[in-house]
């Protein structure tokens, strides 16, 4: 019997996660595994890995531009002060802490589409007040997760649209026809889902308080709080920035432009402009250098014909039975979205893929379009390569006292991953 690559090479992806080998090393010894076990050769995977890079290379784009725009944040001290009108205004309350910071992540997704560049520049400041409240910093990760990745599931505006025009379009391609506007009527379910798994972490997983050390984390003592010029010039970049992004389709052009707002007004002085690049490669590059290898991982997997054959040897069994082609089907989308780490790139294998198999075997449309949209998005949070953590992390890990597999990758996987398939069962069995 032979072995398919995609399976054994996320097998190995999360071996060496857990083992604390790090997310890009890991990614890379995964594709080659991928490519030896599918016999294409060390030469023509390594050949696939590093063309396929560039498809991730406007998504690395919009970070590094992104990570820019919140740094300029920083050196203007609005960061800052939007960190201490938070601590005044929880009045030592972490669930309204809690609450404020998923606020903020959806608003991120949706209304100021900087996605999470704004971790590194809020959660820093924070984490003092977050060790007086000893909160556990699993908590706040569910929290940040919840609203990087609910939004775009549940709510049609920002980052929604894209995901789920993806959905409507690839349904479409596959011989159902489906509007943008119709896919949120229908995926809501997931999202309120994930806000019951939400309230689980919160209340219950990870309500204890948690001890760590007092390092030398970023204070915000001794701000002027006044809100200046320089401020409302850079809270007017933001909004450019979502206004420009919203009407030409496209994050890198928006963010260039409130970069354009926050230079050409003068909020931050044009001298600071390589600085602040420079900061923003610092924020953002690392991720956005990952976001590049998992779409050459990406590739090497789609080219070892093991995604097909994994979904090949599983159709035999699902044909007749509507219980095994949902559990396939999430299952698959699982293994690829934790490989690749991201849910938008999966949407279109899967939807060629088992849209056939879900027409056969009588599924309603709103069945199919919470099937493919839970499908992929299974395995987002939890996937040690995927922004949906890796963001998470990079904030909550600015005194290393938050491990990126322990403490972000597990507690989210398990939280919101079984809520996605719980809510599919009920959708799919008793309300569609």
């Amino acid at each position: 019997m032979e072995f398919n690559p995609v399976l054994i090479s996320v097998i190995v992806l999360c071996i060496l996660c857990l083992l604390k080998i790090n997310v890009l090393f890991s990614l890379m010894i995964s594709a080659i595994v991928a490519g030896l076990i599918s016999g294409m050769g060390i030469e023509k995977t390594m050949n696939l890995f590093v063309s396929g890079m560039g498809q991730n290379s406007e998504t690395a784009l919009s970070y590094i531009l992104l990570g820019t725009l919140a740094a300029a944040m920083t050196h203007t001290g609005l960061a800052n002060i939007l960190a201490i009108k938070i601590s005044k205004f929880i009045k030592n309350n972490k669930y309204a802490l809690l609450g404020i910071l998923v606020f903020i992540s959806v608003l991120s997704q949706n209304l100021i589409p900087v996605h999470i560049a704004f971790i590194p520049i809020l959660i820093p400041p924070l984490l003092k007040l977050m060790n007086k409240l000893k909160l556990d910093r699993r908590s706040v990760a569910c929290a940040l997760a919840f609203g990087l990745k609910a939004p775009y599931i549940a709510i049609p505006a920002g980052f929604g649209l894209i995901f789920q025009g993806l959905v409507a379009d690839n349904m479409t391609q596959n011989g159902i026809k489906v509007l943008k506007t119709d896919v949120w009527h229908y995926t809501w379910i997931l999202g309120l889902a994930m806000f019951v798994a939400l309230l689980v972490a919160v209340f219950i997983s990870y309500r204890k308080p948690r001890i760590y050390k007092e390092v030398n984390e970023p204070t915000i003592n001794n701000i002027d709080e006044k809100l200046q010029k320089k401020h409302y010039i850079t809270l007017c970049g933001a909004f450019v920035t979502l206004i420009v992004q919203l009407w030409s389709g496209s994050l890198p052009l928006g963010a260039l432009v409130g970069l354009g707002v926050i230079f050409g007004f003068r909020a931050v002085s044009h001298k600071k402009m390589d600085i602040l690049t420079d900061e923003g490669v610092g924020l953002m590059g690392y991720i956005a250098f990952v976001m590049l290898v998992c779409a050459g991982y990406a590739l090497v997997l789609k080219e070892s014909g093991g995604i097909d054959s994994l979904v090949n040897s599983a159709i035999p069994f699902i044909q007749n039975s509507k219980f095994l082609a949902v559990s396939f089907m999430l299952l698959i989308g699982l293994i690829i979205t934790i490989g690749i780490g991201s849910s938008f790139g999966t949407i279109p294998i899967l939807a060629v893929l088992f849209i056939p198999v879900c027409t056969k075997l009588g599924f309603s449309t709103p069945s199919i379009i919470i099937l493919l949209a839970a499908a992929a998005a299974l395995g987002d949070a939890g996937s040690p390569a995927s922004d949906t953590t890796l963001g998470p992390t990079a904030g909550l890990n600015a005194d290393g006292q938050h491990n990126h597999i322990k403490d972000t990758c597990i507690p989210t996987f398990i939280h919101y991953n079984l809520a996605l398939v719980i809510a599919v069962f009920i959708a799919v069995y008793l309300i569609y």
